[in-house]
């Protein structure tokens, strides 16, 4: 029987684990030394206990549709990324560094407005988006920090140099299935860690009750740390219930909570109301609190904001945190850089048209099939066109909303995504790749070693999100 490497080709893209020349990367040959001498029937037998893994262990997420909701298990490649220490050094400072900036832009828009006043950032650009919250101006949160929980994706172009495809700011999620996959890989394949010292994800609970616990407003050694959810049906809800239980903190709707007389937030127990220190929200902030924004929202906290506002209750992310989770604030972002830290971005944007600009708008206009074009405030794939691989017809539908809403559009480049070998039925093959490492910013910064590496299943596809049929595989950050 054929070894289903022989066939394997991934010289159209830089590949992650195996170079031009059909050989494995110094950190990957070892891994691929091992995967090589497993037979096909063995591989498709650690593939099928991955599968029944994800099932026993729950591991799922929902895809919303115009049928109805529909629950799905985890999709798991079983062969793992792997990225070698020196080479994340720098983006792992370049993501600390980011962090600080985009925090520092968060509270100076809120407060002084320097930046808007100096003409870095356009004033109309920030102060007229549907993320920016009067509610929020002269709110004065603990460490100047509002996003609190960022999820950066990153992307690898044909040069194998990382960039920052865009910074998601306000609920950002996937952390539970970057820890999942490392769980999978060492029950399925734990032979794979032996010769290898791979940095460790599972202690990110513990760094994220750290870091909320530093948001609490009153001195407490083991402060009460609740997960808001807007509950089971929400999409990441299987994720709410892991962190909490991660982090032994409260899972909480907005039914259970309440702001008495004195504007500190309670939850109703058995044993009585009992008050919350700290909230980490995984709900927007158009539902947050029916006394400030929807009055319609069943799922937040009346009075929760003035509460929040007092320093009676910490809050991750902050409420108008999403003001810098906008991909036309996202071309900014370097700029924020130099002008807040007086640094050179560590990390490149990819390169990005804003079709509010006139010339930049002729230019997607033209060129709209060779693009990628983005609205401002859409994720999960969703309303995005790719323009190698659209037809006619798209390419003219959004030439027509370019045309209506200039400022709710980016086009960057059709990027030729680094790949990485994945399992497929066929034998292994190379399949397009992102990865979304998670910053923590509370008195301190850190991120993730590594992060959620996400994968078009589909062959040639450049779309890895989960919601449009990508799936994920687990990343190793290795000691050289």
């Amino acid at each position: 029987m054929a070894n289903p490497w022989d066939s394997y080709d991934g010289s159209s893209s830089f590949d992650e684990l195996i170079n031009e020349h059909g050989r494995p990367r110094t950190a990957a040959r070892r891994l691929i030394g091992k995967l090589k001498r497993m037979s096909t029937t063995d591989l498709a037998a650690r593939r099928a206990a991955a599968e029944l893994a994800i099932r026993e262990m729950g591991i799922s997420f929902t895809v919303y549709s115009e049928s109805g909701n529909i629950d799905r298990a985890w999709p798991f490649d079983i062969i793992p990324r792997v990225i070698r220490t020196k080479e994340w050094q720098t983006v792992n400072s370049g993501l600390v560094q980011r962090s600080r900036a985009l925090n520092a832009f968060i509270d100076d828009v809120y407060n002084r407005q320097r930046i808007l006043a100096d003409g870095v950032v356009p004033a109309e650009l920030v102060l007229e988006s549907r993320n920016f919250r009067e509610q929020c101006k002269g709110a004065q949160p603990r460490h100047g920090a509002w996003a609190h929980v960022c999820g950066t994706d990153l992307v690898r172009d044909a040069d194998g140099r990382f960039y920052v495809l865009e910074d998601n700011l306000r609920v950002p999620s996937g952390v539970s299935y970057m820890i999942e996959n490392r769980e999978i890989t060492k029950r399925v394949l734990p032979e794979l860690f032996h010769d290898y010292s791979i940095l460790p994800v599972d202690d990110y609970p513990t760094r994220l009750f750290q870091m909320l616990a530093s948001l609490c407003p009153r001195k407490r050694s083991r402060p009460t740390i609740a997960v808001l959810t807007p509950g089971i049906y929400n999409s990441a809800y299987f994720e709410h219930a892991f962190l909490a239980q991660g982090m032994g903190a409260e899972l909480v709707e907005g039914g259970d909570l309440f702001v008495d007389d004195d504007e500190c937030v309670y939850m109703r127990t058995v044993d009585g109301p009992q008050r919350v220190d700290v909230i980490y929200r995984r709900i927007d902030d158009d539902f947050l609190d029916p006394e400030c924004f929807r009055e319609d929202s069943a799922l937040g906290v009346p009075g929760i904001m003035n509460s929040w506002r007092k320093g009676k209750i910490g809050i991750a992310n902050c409420p108008g945190s999403g003001v810098a989770d906008d991909k036309v604030i996202y071309a900014f972002v370097p700029d924020m850089v130099r002008y807040y830290l007086n640094e050179a971005p560590l990390i490149d944007n990819v390169k990005t048209y804003l079709c509010m600009r006139e010339a930049d708008r002729d230019y997607v206009l033209e060129n709209i099939e060779q693009l990628v074009v983005k609205p401002a405030n859409e994720s999960g794939g969703y309303g995005m066109l790719v323009g190698p691989h659209a037809s006619k017809t798209e390419h003219a539908k959004f030439r027509k909303l370019i045309e209506s809403n200039p400022r709710n559009y980016i086009a960057q480049p059709t990027l030729k995504l680094s790949t990485a070998p994945t399992l497929c039925e066929d034998g292994v093959e190379p399949r397009h790749i992102d990865l979304r490492p998670f910053i923590l910013h509370g008195e301190d910064v850190w991120a993730t070693p590594g992060g959620l590496t996400r994968v078009a299943l589909k062959r040639g596809s450049l779309v890895v999100n989960s919601s449009q049929g990508g799936g994920s595989k687990d990343t190793w950050i290795v000691e050289s």
